[in-house]
């Protein structure tokens, strides 16, 4: 039995493989440019499905079947709506929810034959409460809540769980690029007062991996030191 973590080269999604590693699971990472010599990984763009399939048989040669599924990988293409195009719109979506979709629609088939897996959605506080310059993003990672919720019925009586875990602002190499301003706007909401650390993501993905987590599925945790109470 493996993991397989998409977008597991840097920030979150590297914390999280090497979380699961640390828990004793076979891991793979899917990038689309340089890999960590620590971890197996396999070049995929989650926007082409033949690439994720690749991706998988890759993994699975490798490693063993796939029975856990951490969909991580996405970007960002901020902008406010009146100046938002269609192909901005459509792109994030199709990277963060559809790629979403092609990587658990694959990662189930393993998973059926194994009649167990795992599912894990990454998510953002975003798509709870909303972010100005920000409808594609947190459409595309509000939609995660639904895919999971219904994968989780659909799934659930071959013992395969699907969750979500929604971080909210968390020190990376992405949010380092937010200038001072912002970042201090984005803190005044944050009950705790800091930023998270991807480690804290991680071992949140780490639990819902985990069998101690058997009887946990559809929910959405979150990561965000309390942003997005009430959402």
């Amino acid at each position: 039995m493996a993991a397989l973590v998409t977008g597991g080269n840097r920030g979150i999604g590297l914390a999280i493989a090497r979380e699961l590693r640390a828990r004793g699971e076979p891991v793979a990472i899917t990038h689309r440019g340089t890999c960590p010599d620590d971890l197996f990984g396999v070049p995929c763009d989650v926007t082409d499905t033949a690439q994720v399939e690749e991706a998988f048989e890759k993994a699975e040669a490798e490693l063993g079947p796939i029975t856990t599924v951490v969909a991580n990988a996405g970007i960002t293409d901020d902008g406010l709506l009146l100046r938002m195009d269609e192909a901005q719109f459509s792109g994030v979506l199709d990277a963060n929810l559809t790629g979403a979709y092609r990587v658990a629609r694959r990662g189930a088939r393993s998973m059926l034959r194994q009649r167990r897996g795992r599912l894990i959605f990454v998510s953002s506080v975003v798509a709870l409460r909303g972010e100005a310059g920000q409808a594609n993003y947190a459409a595309s990672k509000a939609g995660l809540v639904g895919l999971a919720r219904s994968l989780a019925r659909e799934l659930g009586s071959r013992g395969i769980t699907a969750n979500v875990v929604a971080p909210g602002l968390i020190s990376t190499d992405m949010t380092d690029e937010l200038g001072e301003t912002r970042r201090r706007q984005i803190l005044d909401g944050v009950p705790l007062g800091r930023p998270g650390e991807a480690a804290e993501v991680a071992a949140a993905v780490g639990w819902l991996a985990s069998e101690q987590a058997g009887y946990v599925t559809g929910a959405v945790i979150p990561v965000d030191g309390g942003a997005g109470m009430g959402h």
